[in-house]
């Protein structure tokens, strides 16, 4: 049966993108369905533009306190907010031009529009009114996640807004509400605080970053009060309601319930994947959980159709849809790729400080059955972070006492995003805290850090 190409891609995020440049890679003719801009949320509403605005926040807190480093500035520091946000925005469309320019580099064919499976090897694309069809022998689906929008928060996109609108947000409210603290939660709750907004975080789980070691989270609970910022864990939120312009939120904890009143909320209470009008029911493709239901390697349980990213089962970040999106294409173009390893997940979270972990937390481990050793090592103690003027966090190791292998990593301090890479890596190629130990580091870095922790886990460090 003749077919207009080998495969076809829904969504054209990290998942999407990567997949079709793969699948050009090995020969096949490929074309991506996209209804909005190439390189979908990570690129244009969410991994990329998030990380400008808080670089500009950064920039400014380096500025404000300049005289600690021997800079003199003349006059006060003052924030231009919207040219903030416009940096951020040509920042996103300069990445999403790249996207374009490596899909015509590769000879992947874009296909404007809302795409629909119809049947066995059939895709149909709306746009402008129009219907178009067509065939392929594999269909892809990556077509990612939305903001979730919960019954006690309606989004209006004036006074209550998602973190999509938050990014276009060209003024900074005096106060403000962030309902959710897990990573995009954090990281706005850090760049409207930082720019002078009075921010209170509100969680529902007992700490905040509740998917990051406990003393992560403790840590950063005490650096947001730093910034002068409230973080309420263990409390759910019961109403929003807009009164003479303010925000009236009624928030419930162990001591009852309460109103807090701010200019603006703040929801990021987490993502709904978009497996709506993908007409998944017209052709069986099982669902569960609001996830498409898929095996090691991708595949749904109709031959030819296969889902990656975002809308299947695991953690919800770009790496790891570009990961499985190279796994599923390499199987499908007849390779042997390995399964991905889950436990070995890399997550970074990019507020200052920054957070990064992989592996199990000390609790997960203990609760595992682990016998556990823990190695610790400040960043007061750190030589480089002292000359950068920014001492704040730690390094953490948990360890398997009986063997030595390295179950997690946990760290918090700055550029802590770019080391953790060593950490998975070690965990990869199946590296003991010895391993880590006898590694000679360069001094002085912040990566020094490892070293040392993994010499705390016996009783070595030579610094603290």
């Amino acid at each position: 049966m003749s077919m207009d190409y080998d495969i076809i891609i829904i969504g054209s995020g990290p998942g999407g993108y990567v997949a079709a440049i793969r699948g050009a890679q090995l020969g096949k003719k490929v074309a991506i369905v996209e209804r909005a801009k190439l390189g979908g949320v990570c690129l244009n509403w969410g991994c990329i533009p998030t990380k400008a605005l808080l670089k500009s926040a950064q920039v400014y807190e380096y500025m404000s306190r300049a005289a600690s480093y021997g800079i003199k500035i003349g006059g006060p520091i003052e924030a231009d907010i919207p040219g903030v946000v416009a940096r951020s925005r040509s920042v996103a469309d300069a990445m999403s031009k790249g996207v374009s320019f490596l899909m015509n580099k590769n000879g992947i064919e874009i296909i404007t529009g809302q795409g629909k499976l119809t049947g066995e090897g059939r895709v149909t694309v709306s746009a402008g009114g129009q219907t178009t069809e067509y065939s392929a022998r594999h269909i892809i689906l990556a077509t990612g996640a939305r903001p979730k929008e919960i019954p006690a928060l309606p989004i209006d996109g004036k006074y209550i807004i998602n973190s999509k609108q938050a990014l276009r947000l060209d003024r900074i409210p005096e106060s403000l509400i962030v309902v959710g603290s897990g990573a995009i939660g954090c990281e706005l709750a850090y760049y409207f605080a930082t720019f002078g907004s009075k921010v209170t975080v509100v969680e529902y789980l007992p700490n905040m970053l509740p998917l990051e070691d406990e003393d992560v989270s403790k840590y950063m609970e005490r650096s947001f009060r730093k910034l002068r910022a409230t973080v309420m864990t263990s409390t759910s939120v019961k109403s929003a309601n807009i009164v003479n312009g303010k925000c009236k939120v009624v928030v419930e904890s162990k001591k009852g319930a309460q109103e807090l009143e701010s200019d603006m909320v703040l929801s990021a209470v987490g993502i709904s994947s978009n497996i709506e009008e993908l007409g998944l029911e017209d052709v069986g493709i099982s669902v569960s959980k609001g996830k498409v239901e898929v095996d090691e390697f991708y595949r749904t349980n109709i031959t030819g159709i296969y889902a990656i990213g975002d809308i299947v089962p695991g953690p919800a970040l770009a790496h790891v849809a570009s990961a499985e999106a190279i796994c599923c294409v390499e199987k499908i173009c007849g390779l042997d790729p390995s399964p991905i390893d889950y436990s070995v997940i890399p997550s970074c979270i990019y507020t200052s400080p920054e957070v990064a972990s992989v592996g199990l937390t000390e609790k997960q481990a203990i609760e595992k059955g682990y016998e556990v050793r823990v190695g610790r090592f400040p960043f007061t103690a750190s030589g480089k972070a002292a000359a950068a003027g920014n001492r704040d966090g730690f390094v953490k190791l948990i360890s398997d006492a009986a063997s030595g292998e390295l179950l997690g990593a946990h760290m918090v301090g700055a550029n802590v995003t770019e080391m953790i890479s060593e950490i998975t890596l070690a965990k990869n190629t199946k590296a003991t805290i010895d391993d880590l130990l006898h590694t000679i580091h360069p001094h002085p870095t912040m990566s020094e850090a490892i070293m040392e922790a993994a010499e705390d886990v016996f009783g070595q460090a030579i610094h603290i």
